[in-house]
């Protein structure tokens, strides 16, 4: 079993890392007495060494499995994991614990139960710390938390088998993550959601959404609320990958610059996608699609507000760039981590209930002109945003952005529609959200039906 195992790691071409024996260990701390000693007549002074800080050095898959430009990395977690992993804030489950080894890192097998359960925590905490960084560090509860609730969020990387689906749950306070045989494959290939950093961080983003606007996942919203949540999920890996500068250089290097060249970042969920005969994952971000081409299913209509960002960080990057100054990564991620940042400031200001994607913009504007960005940033956005029947269309593309404006909201027949969640992912379909209560509620109703019928 280890000899097959040792041949799938140097077929992947995994990464060293090392992961030392205690002998190891041993070994090299008797080293580092000898090499004090080895000052004769003289006694050494210890340096003032700040204390380390921690943390984990991880493997995961950078993308899907499929992206074969990026498969197998290393990454670091800041700050401490413990055995399972898990930290004050995420905890995995449904799996036998994971511990570190003696240098506190978790390095573990592609294909196993234990790397699921590394890689899904990782990303989960990579997500929980984009987000944070994007508040200047201000710590980001789950919704359930309180200064009497510190519950952490449980991470089931195999939560529920043969299930084409994930799902975030605020009533089970957990994310779950389905697996599956791939359609037409023999010998049979299974699929699992949870290795796939697109689908682990959307659904991570749901759950940090919910704990800004709890109320977005109700059923009872307009189409264009749901379509808000689906589309932060997807933006959230977008730029999750954004984030990572080894990603960030493969993307220029794969696209030569160009945004609009297809690569990894626009396609959401690549394996998932490939296994339902998609050449372009489950949904993709560099998309056409306007309010008036869409219906009122969530994430069909997710999509138009996904285009719209992705365009206006396109041109923001095409406003930034120049190589003969600046390395065009380098530009790039600055950019991604404004836009991100922008995003998601917008979504917090946005209405409580009821929020539309021209309310989002608008606040997008906002925002652009407080933080003193140059007006290009305004037309970027006032320009993809109209493009997409969003806000109403200006006189002239070409003309600046008049400060202080504020855009006008296009009105379409899906706007007054009842959500149809029908493709959405597993969150969204759950009772819970559903207009009739929260699952709790739906069960407290049924038992005070029953009760009444015994007493009648």
């Amino acid at each position: 079993m280890e000899e097959r195992r040792s041949e799938k790691v140097a077929a992947l071409k995994i990464p060293f890392v090392p992961t030392p024996t205690r002998e190891y260990q041993t070994y090299r701390e008797e080293l580092q007495r000898t090499r004090v000693r080895a000052f004769p007549g003289r006694r050494p002074t210890p340096l003032p060494l700040p204390v380390p800080a921690g943390g984990a050095r991880v493997l995961i898959w950078k993308q899907d499995p499929t992206v074969s430009e990026l498969g197998i990395r290393k990454a670091y977690l800041p700050g401490r994991v413990f055995t399972g992993p898990r930290d004050a804030r995420i905890n995995v489950k449904g799996i036998s614990p994971v511990a570190p080894n003696t240098l506190g890192d978790f390095i573990q097998t592609p294909g196993v139960d234990s790397f699921d359960a590394v890689h899904t925590f990782a990303v989960v905490r990579q997500t929980l710390t984009l987000v944070q960084r994007a508040m200047d560090g201000d710590p980001v509860p789950w919704q359930w938390n309180s200064p009497s609730n510190t519950d952490p969020l449980e991470v089931h990387p195999h939560g529920i088998p043969d299930t084409m689906n994930a799902f975030y749950s605020r009533t089970k306070r957990a994310l779950k993550f389905g697996d599956f045989i791939k359609p037409g494959t023999s010998p049979a290939e299974r699929v699992f959601t949870c290795r796939s950093l697109d689908i682990v961080s959307h659904e991570a983003g749901h759950a940090i959404l919910d704990s800004f606007k709890p109320q977005w996942l109700l059923l009872g919203n307009p189409p264009q609320t749901g379509g808000l949540h689906e589309s932060f999920g997807d933006l959230t890996a977008i730029f999750m990958a954004l984030s990572q500068l080894d990603q960030v250089e493969a993307l220029i290097a794969l696209t030569k610059g160009d945004l609009h060249d297809k690569s990894f970042l626009q396609d959401v969920a690549e394996e998932f996608g490939e296994a339902l005969g998609r050449s372009n994952g489950l949904r993709n971000a560099d998309n056409d699609l306007k309010l008036g081409e869409v219906s009122n299913e969530v994430h069909s209509i997710s999509q138009v507000f996904t285009g719209a960002v992705y365009d206006v960080m396109a041109d923001l990057f095409d406003h930034e760039r120049n190589p003969s100054l600046r390395d065009d990564a380098a530009v790039l991620y600055e950019v991604g981590k404004y836009a991100w940042g922008l995003v998601l400031r917008a979504m917090k200001s946005a209405p409580d209930t009821g929020a539309m994607y021209a309310d989002v913009a608008n606040a997008m504007l906002q925002i652009t002109a407080d933080d003193g960005k140059p007006v290009q940033y305004r037309n970027a956005i006032r320009n993809r945003f109209a493009l997409r029947e969003i806000v109403t269309t200006p006189p002239s593309f070409a003309l600046d952005f008049a400060e202080g404006m504020s855009l006008e909201r296009v009105v379409h027949a899906s706007d007054d529609a009842v959500q149809d969640r029908s493709a959405c992912c597993g969150t969204m379909n759950l009772t819970e959200y559903s207009e009739e209560g929260g699952e709790e509620e739906v069960l407290e109703a049924e038992i005070e039906s029953f009760r009444a019928g015994l007493e009648g």
